[in-house]
């Protein structure tokens, strides 16, 4: 079965733990939290012997199966942990743990963790071993229209109480880094205490920890949300971002865009990333229905003139302007390419 990280608690609540488990996801600080509840699940009801395995390049799994097919060394209940950098364990690896999902040894609960599952995952035999004899748990990021409310549920576990726009700063100064926004919590938690705290109060002692990447950018500006789209790129040339990384991807967006409006909405990828942005992009066509792309091309081309040092200007000022541009806001100067 699959569940989402936050579906978590209720399944260990359960008074038997199940033998197998698969941890995934790309957001370090919900993969993390998930594996130390199992881990802790797993003590409270004897598994206190231990093994970690980290697959590496050229790894061999020869001693992951010997483990598994081994006893326990005390005649003790045992957590056996395999960490993946990736989701692909290679042929040897997938048969491995393929058969050790179909057959969990005795007495031992297996875990995995790993990052991201890929298209490619789910169709895999091991990953489908897994699905059918354990639980998949899938970390997946806290989305921006998602993250005040996350920060200020956050913060009640530490028994501060933020306002709206307490919550709402926060989650704007650790946008897309999770572990930061948790920092943050903990020391708000050891200056201020318990208690309430408003925006001021938040805007005093919280440091700017944001860490954007160019696909939020463009996602932003699919959203027509001028003002994260504007912030974003600030973080990113602020970051050391190159002008060239950041043309392509709003590009990329014009061109996704052109096409679902040239389709009639865009076709559901795979997974719930997938569904996502079809949804985004569709809610794009259907606010850009009756504009021309055409402008934005151009505006796209004269940037990439301009990054070139072919056009005279400022790059980032141009591609302030092509983000505001796909977000919905007219250009300054009517006329314009």
């Amino acid at each position: 079965m699959r569940i989402r990280s936050d579906q978590l608690s209720r399944k260990l609540a359960e008074s038997s733990l199940t033998p197998l488990w698969l941890v995934s996801g790309d957001e370090p600080l919900l993969v993390g939290e998930a594996a130390d509840s199992i881990r802790a699940r797993a003590r409270e009801l004897g598994f206190t012997e231990r093994e970690t395995f980290f697959v590496e390049p050229r790894f061999d799994w020869g001693p992951v199966m010997g483990s598994s097919q081994a006893l326990s060394l005390f005649a003790t209940q045992r957590l056996l942990e395999i960490r993946l950098p990736s989701p692909r364990p290679g042929t040897e690896g997938g048969r491995v743990l393929a058969e050790m999902a179909a057959s969990p040894p005795p007495d031992t609960v297996i875990l995995v963790v790993t990052g991201r599952l890929e298209r490619e995952s789910f169709s895999s035999a091991w990953f489908k071993s897994f699905e059918k004899h354990g639980v998949v748990v899938q970390a997946w990021p806290v989305e921006i229209d998602q993250l005040p409310r996350w920060v200020a549920a956050r913060a009640r576990r530490h028994g501060i109480v933020l306002d709206a726009g307490g919550a709402r700063l926060l989650a704007e100064r650790v946008e897309g880094n999770l572990l930061a926004a948790h920092q943050e919590i903990e020391k708000l938690a050891l200056t201020h205490g318990a208690g309430r705290m408003g925006e001021d109060e938040v805007a005093e002692a919280v440091a700017n920890s944001a860490r954007y990447d160019v696909f939020q950018l463009g996602e932003a500006a699919l959203a027509g949300d001028p003002v994260r789209a504007l912030r974003i790129l600030e973080g990113l040339r602020g970051e050391g971002a190159e002008p060239t990384l950041v043309l392509w991807v709003l590009a990329r967006e014009i061109r996704a865009l052109a096409d679902a409006r040239r389709n009639q909405g865009a076709s559901p990828g795979y997974g719930r990333q997938g569904e996502r942005r079809a949804a985004l992009l569709n809610a794009a066509a259907r606010r850009t229905a009756g504009t021309r792309l055409g402008p934005l091309v151009g505006h796209a081309a004269r940037a990439d003139r301009t990054i070139k040092g072919l056009g005279a200007g400022d790059a980032w000022v141009e591609l302030a302007g092509l983000a505001a541009r796909l977000a919905g806001v007219p250009p300054l100067q009517t006329g314009s390419n």
